[in-house]
């Protein structure tokens, strides 16, 4: 199939912005790759340091030819999805010493739940958390005694952080183990329909406890299509994963056998074999592009239109807004899973899942076929699905049709032509809005603003019922430098109960939604932030915005607006208090949401 000319013309214009950068990137990769193994570096004094710790396999690591795979694991049992973790190292190393293998934990990350501190404080650290699991995983590799990796995360902030040190030990390999969706619990609109009686006062908090317990009530990761899933989708989009192996239940047979499939394949793509696989061969401008194209066609989380642009600096690769703005007008959206829809991800993977999509994508010449994964050349690999045959696991070919065209439709009769998600530009900067839960006729807001500094100022102003008209909440120093840009999610309730009463509703902001954002039109990661002094900090109460995604522009249309001065607000009291001190650096290192947020490239 001819490449879809979109698609081609993107693919090029990213390697041309990121030619010399690029450029430069491999070329150090490649250096650091012909070193050969890691541990031949290292004098007798290091080596001994690394290996007293692991007397079982002593022997193997110091005779040095054996792999020695390092696992950065972000194991902890507050993320309902990374509880699982708990049994996979000791899982890695029977799996890696029946392989001729040898596998230590090299370190831990840190890994937060966005579930937990939805609309708390610690929200404030949770972008920039991104950074810091970068940096530790470096810290973990460091030690330079690592013939490949083995990445243990899922959640929000935890694979972007873990993929931009993959991308940083580039020269070695790099495969990412999930542990896979928690069963089906209440369906996710029963959940929100009681969110919205709760915030009506309709029902108290013991029928709201017991609908959140009802749907998050298992290890494994949130059957929501939320950020978390997306990053699933997109280590496979991306090869980074087995194929078909995001979406499979923990603690099942078929779960552990992709578990010691990933760990064999580990030991199999060194530079002690002969199917040498570096990361930073597999991390390339197609590989990121078949990424957002998976994005899109899902309708995935908008928080990885920050992410990929930090996963992609890291690997030498530029991308920018307009990349994911014209992929989505060339991809259409194949999916509908919840806030998109009414199934969840354990629906969806029923119903043909990831790799029907890709079969479907590339047949219709929207991904790219010349790749390499972790299995091995080409994205065609990831159209099977993993099954036991005689006892063994296997790949064999995955659907052709789909199981249920009320969840995953065919690239030729889509859901809708296009992703879902617009780039915005106007007088108030630029910034994106998903559209792929919000109805037609939401799509354009033409409305006076409400202003507000917090979201617990617009809570404070529904309660009084201050909402009775057409009105476009304006949420500004939310941005990263301004307090770590934490997700608005919890505004959720309270705009869809106005949206409800049949006003026309939208959110403008320069912070963020979560991959749960739904059915509001909402306008995020407005940039320059109104901390810089950005058009969204010259906006005041009354002023006419206009927000029309199908144009994408965002347009404030009072006279005079651009001659307005930005206000400023006092910041000190989001730099102290549930580790916010800590932070200080990252909020001033920040950069731009448009190019990731990134603090530490």
């Amino acid at each position: 199939m001819t490449r879809n000319a979109t698609i081609e013309r993107v693919t090029e214009r990213i390697i041309a912005r990121s030619k010399d950068r690029r450029a430069d990137y491999e070329a150090r990769m490649a250096s650091a790759a012909q070193d050969g193994p890691r541990r031949a570096h290292l004098s007798c004094g290091n080596q001994a340091h690394a290996y007293a710790g692991v007397v079982p396999d002593q022997n193997a690591l110091i005779e040095g030819r054996a792999p020695n795979i390092g696992v950065v694991t972000a194991y902890n049992d507050m993320l309902s999805a990374h509880q699982p973790y708990e049994k996979y190292p000791d899982i890695i190393r029977r799996v890696a010493r029946e392989n001729g293998a040898t596998a230590q934990v090299a370190g831990g990350v840190p890994a937060m739940c966005d579930g937990v501190t939805q609309g708390q404080t610690g929200m404030e650290l949770s972008l920039f958390s991104r950074d810091v699991i970068a940096m530790a995983a470096g810290i973990a590799l460091s030690h330079n005694t690592f013939d490949s990796a083995i990445y243990l995360g899922i959640c929000d902030k935890i694979v972007p952080g873990l993929v931009m040190a993959a991308g940083t030990f580039g020269f070695i390999p790099s495969i990412f183990l999930p542990s896979g969706p928690m069963p089906s619990g209440i369906p996710n609109d029963e959940k929100a329909k009681v969110r919205q009686q709760f915030a009506l006062g309709e029902v108290g908090r013991d029928e709201l406890m017991k609908a959140e317990m009802g749907s998050y009530h298992s290890p494994g990761t949130c059957t929501f299509y939320g950020t978390a899933n997306s990053n699933q989708m997109l280590m496979e989009f991306m090869g980074l994963h087995l194929p078909g192996a995001s979406f499979v239940n923990p603690n099942t047979d078929l779960r552990d056998a992709l578990t010691a499939y990933g760990v064999k394949r580990a030991t199999e793509i060194t530079n002690l074999g002969n199917d040498f696989r570096p990361a930073y061969q597999i991390l390339t401008e197609k590989a990121f592009v078949n990424g957002i194209v998976g994005l899109m066609a899902t309708g995935g989380s908008t928080n990885l239109i920050l992410h990929l642009p930090a996963m992609a600096m890291a690997c030498g690769i530029e991308l920018r807004m307009e990349d994911f703005d014209e992929i989505s007008s060339a991809v259409p959206l194949m999916a509908k899973v919840y806030p998109n829809g009414l199934a969840d991800v354990n629906h969806f993977h029923a119903a043909g899942g990831l790799g029907y999509m890709i079969r479907e994508l590339l047949a219709a010449g929207l991904l790219h076929q010349d790749v390499k994964t972790v299995l091995g050349d080409g994205l065609d690999q990831y159209t099977k699905e993993p099954k036991f045959v005689d006892g063994k696991l296997e790949f064999v070919e995955g659907a052709e049709q789909s199981l249920n065209d009320k969840i995953v439709r065919p690239a030729s009769d889509p859901f809708q032509k296009t992703g879902g998600l617009s780039r915005l530009v106007g007088n108030l900067g630029e910034g994106v809005i998903k559209v792929s839960a919000v109805a037609e006729e939401r799509r354009i807001v033409e409305a006076p603003v409400r202003i507000f500094h917090d979201q617990a100022s617009v809570k404070a102003a529904f309660q009084a019922g201050e909402f009775t008209s057409d009105t476009i909440v304006v949420v500004r120093f939310q941005g990263p430098s301004a307090n770590g840009m934490p997700e608005l999610h919890s505004l959720t309730p309270i705009l869809a109960v106005l949206q409800d009463r049949g006003l026309k509703v939208a959110l403008v902001t320069d912070g963020r939604m979560s991959g749960a954002s739904g059915k509001v039109p909402a306008a995020i990661h407005v940039s320059p932030e109104a901390a810089h002094g950005g058009p969204i900090a010259k906006l005041q109460d009354g002023d006419v915005v206009r927000l029309d995604a199908p144009n994408g522009t965002l347009e404030v249309l009072s006279e005079g607006f651009d001659a307005r001065t930005p206000v400023s607000i006092d910041l000190n009291p989001n730099k102290h208090g549930i580790g916010r001190e800590m932070f200080e650096v990252f909020r001033q290192a920040a950069g731009p949401a448009n190019t990731g947020a990134v603090s530490i490239f």
